[in-house]
């Protein structure tokens, strides 16, 4: 038999001595070559135009994330006065959870009964209107020289009705996307409450530790002003509603319980709540009667000045401690620049502004 020829042996790499296995790197980039300073502006731009993309396809939910943490901030010295009770964490948000959701339902249970009496009268009462519209001799000639009768037959030709529906099922979905947000806020503000504390002390982590303690002195304390501002908007809003009530007992409207609670609710959107709610309570009252409907007017033409000019600015100096005039001034600029949103945060971003001058820029400003 042939004798078996040795197995080959695997060749052995050394190392080099130096201990660089790999080679030598080779020199570096030169970083004014024109190539690649184009490919790195070009990335750039790129990088840049899909961050924008992406927050402005995301602009609604952030818009529900920032007003749910802005909820969680203002709740916050809520979960904190019931810790001191001695409750857990847990059952301190639950509790102010449960309160939130109480009246919202509450707000919802007052408005249902009077939207649903008006709108089951509206319907019985429709065949007797259209039907007194047909005797009318003045709607008849108005019928007969106007031709509206072959109009609305040429509007259903032309696909109005069909127009129409495509309207109902756009209202019906506005309103599902309505209460898709309020839940999201909600359920957001509920999580936020909960890791409040968490988050804080992770931000906190991220300052210099030779100035962390000062940044949390100051951050507690805006936050601080953040839970007094909503406080004082709490209060003007039950103001407003109290003051809405008193008005719909005097005049006798229908449903005055419900007709507070959305002035109320309205009043918490800072500068144009107030008028929403005033354009509803008078179109209530001009269909009771045109005097309750000028008689609502006047009165939320008058409240509005007091509210805007007295109430508000000094519930605000004595909650933010923010002066009249920076308060006023700030409501209108946010409201010009950002909207609802800019409203919203208007007053506590003077309330910092103003800590941080007084506590940071001036001091550093004096010692030079």
């Amino acid at each position: 038999m042939p004798a078996e020829s040795p197995a080959a042996e695997e060749p052995v790499i050394e190392s080099p001595a130096d201990g660089k296995p790999f080679g030598e790197p080779g020199p570096p980039l030169n970083k004014r070559n024109p190539f690649l300073l184009g490919f790195l502006f070009g990335l750039g731009v790129i990088v840049a135009y899909a961050l924008f993309l992406g927050v402005r396809n995301a602009t609604s939910m952030l818009i529900l994330i920032f007003i749910a943490l802005f909820l969680a901030i203002g709740l916050h010295p809520a979960v904190v006065r019931l810790r001191r009770w001695g409750l857990p964490r847990g059952a301190a948000v639950a509790i102010v959870a449960i309160g939130v959701v109480l009246l919202l339902a509450g707000g919802v249970v007052a408005l249902i009964p009077p939207l649903v009496t008006q709108t089951t009268e509206l319907i019985n009462n429709a065949p007797g209107v259209v039907e007194g519209l047909r005797r009318s001799e003045t709607v008849n000639r108005l019928v007969q020289r106007y031709d509206i009768a072959n109009r609305v037959q040429g509007a259903v030709n032309a696909g109005t009705i069909t127009n129409a529906l495509g309207g109902v099922v756009g209202g019906a979905r506005l309103l599902f996307g309505t209460i898709f947000n309020i839940l999201t806020v909600l359920v957001l503000t509920i999580y936020f409450m909960a890791a409040f504390e968490r988050m804080k002390e992770t931000g906190y982590r991220l300052v210099p530790a030779s100035r962390r303690e000062r940044v949390r002195l100051l951050t507690d304390e805006i936050l601080t002003k953040v839970g007094a501002y909503m406080v004082g908007a709490l209060a003007i809003a039950v103001l407003a509603g109290v003051s809405t009530f008193a008005l719909a007992v005097v005049l006798g409207l229908a449903y005055p319980f419900a007709l507070a609670v959305v002035v109320a609710i309205c009043d918490l959107i800072p500068q144009i709540g107030a008028t929403i709610g005033a354009v509803v309570i008078s179109l209530v009252g001009l269909a009771s009667s045109i005097t309750d409907g000028i008689v609502c007017i006047v009165f939320f033409i008058v409240y509005q000045q007091i509210e805007n000019y007295l109430i508000y600015p000094r519930v605000m100096r004595r909650s933010v401690r923010v002066s009249d005039v920076a308060a006023l001034v700030a409501a209108l600029l946010g409201v010009g620049l950002f909207g609802v949103i800019g409203a919203l945060i208007a007053i506590p971003m003077v309330a910092a502004i103003q800590l941080i001058m007084r506590e940071v820029l001036l001091p550093s400003l004096e010692e030079r």
